[in-house]
């Protein structure tokens, strides 16, 4: 499929469609002292943990059945965080296929005094739907795209998606 519109003629779900901001998830943490390195910063592994989590818990509540995370893409830490810091992590779902969907997840610094909130890593992961035996199945719920910005997300993970089998093609 090339794009969203053929999308919305190609596939039908029994249950219709939710929108993006039925599942938005965001997440706070306090970065406290197990969760650093010897440099006092924040440790990559345990950040990407609370991304996982939280894009888990945005692709659960769109489909409403089992997930597991399939790919991470794009995976970029822009700036560190420091013990104390509040770090935000913001998801929402980009795309939705017959049993995958693609979901981004923002990270944040959130300065205590003002609120405003500076980007730390950004992400996209691939979550596919699984019965209870593990197996991927049909994920019930399409995505509605209500705006262009919602749109040129989904343009983009269509173009992830084909750059992910390339790869995959290419033995990566």
């Amino acid at each position: 499929m090339d794009n969203y519109e053929d999308y919305k003629t190609e596939y039908t779900y029994a249950k219709g469609y939710k929108r993006v901001d039925d599942s938005l998830t965001e997440l706070c943490k306090c970065v406290r002292f197990e969760d650093v390195n010897g440099y006092g910063r924040l440790f990559g592994g345990r950040l990407m943990e609370w991304i996982d989590e939280t894009a888990g818990v945005v692709a659960a509540r769109h489909c409403g059945c089992f997930i597991t995370t399939a790919a991470v893409d794009n995976l970029q830490f822009k700036r560190g965080a420091f013990a104390d810091d509040i770090v935000v992590i913001r998801a929402r779902l980009t795309y939705v296929g017959r049993k995958s969907m693609e979901v981004r997840v923002d990270s944040y610094v959130e300065d205590i005094e003002t609120g405003k909130r500076h980007v730390i890593n950004r992400a996209y992961l691939t979550e596919v739907c699984i019965d209870h035996d593990g197996k991927p199945i049909d994920i019930p719920y399409g995505l509605k795209i209500e705006n262009e910005m919602e749109k040129a997300e989904w343009e983009g993970a269509l173009k992830r998606t084909e750059s992910r089998k390339r790869r995959r093609q290419e033995g990566f």
